[in-house]
């Protein structure tokens, strides 16, 4: 049963030490303010998956609740590089970072694979690619019925997805419009999803091809306006361009990054 609640509870409740969570959301509802809670919590040794590694990632690993990342792609969009992220990999600041790189298609086929309830993805990827030498985790496998020789992955099934949405029904429902990334996946596969929201409705009045998650698919809602700042929400704001830009010198080194993260995370969440 869904349990409306708040961020931190539903943080508390549901993000341990040691579990592989995956916070999606594509160019828009990222979610920023769950990122924020989690640090804030203190938590640690976190494998964190996405497809599209940004800010809130870069956050995260500097803050040093991480220990893996897997993913797809990593950057700050129309910026450049994720200087907390790189700071790990290449120092282990603050702590050593494993990574785990795959193509989009792969992270795709592996969140459905995972919300379908398989153990694996299969599909047709990597080819003329390197990332099979370094990566374990890509397979070969023969076509039973063609003999064509397909990629495969293993499915994702994190501990905890959490994603951010437009608005909830008082019965649990949530509503996600604009852009699609993989979030109806991530709330599928995982096996505690919490879904922060910008405010709680009465009537969700969707769409015919609105993308609705049903109440039994989400174990804890928490209403968190501008939960996706600096990002966007489709029809509440607008993206914060300026944040991104000014993110690359805050990040670029560990002293603005320290005094950031005490002014903006945690003393913002006193």
């Amino acid at each position: 049963m869904t349990l409306f609640t708040t961020l931190s509870k539903a943080i508390e409740d549901g993000v341990k030490d040691g579990d592989i969570v995956a916070l999606e959301g594509f160019t828009h509802l990222i979610p920023f303010a769950a990122g924020h809670e989690i640090i804030r919590q203190g938590r640690r040794n976190l494998t964190l998956v996405r497809m599209t590694p940004d800010l809130i990632y870069d956050q995260l690993v500097g803050a040093g609740c991480v220990s893996k990342l897997v993913f797809s792609w990593g950057g700050n969009p129309g910026v450049g590089s994720l200087h907390r992220v790189r700071d790990a990999i290449e120092h282990g600041y603050p702590a050593p970072l494993e990574i785990e790189e795959h193509s989009h298609a792969a992270m795709a086929n592996a969140y459905e694979a995972g919300a379908s309830g398989l153990p694996m993805a299969v599909f047709r990827g990597y080819v003329g690619s390197d990332l099979q030498h370094v990566n374990p985790n890509i397979k070969t496998v023969t076509c039973p019925f063609t003999g064509e020789a397909l990629a495969a992955v293993p499915s994702i099934k994190p501990d905890v997805g959490i994603v951010h949405a437009q608005k909830a029904d008082r019965a649990g429902n949530v509503l996600i419009e604009g852009i699609l990334g993989v979030q109806k996946e991530v709330v599928l596969s995982s096996c505690y999803s919490i879904v922060t929201v910008e405010e709680i409705v009465d009537d969700l009045e969707a769409g015919p091809n609105s993308c609705v998650l049903p109440a039994w698919t989400i174990n804890a809602i928490a209403t968190v306006p501008l939960g996706a700042k600096p990002s966007y929400t489709h029809g509440y704001y607008p993206r914060d361009n300026s944040y991104y830009k000014k993110w690359d010198s805050i990040s670029r080194e560990r002293e603005p990054f320290l005094k950031w993260l005490d002014e903006e995370v945690f003393q913002a969440g006193e």
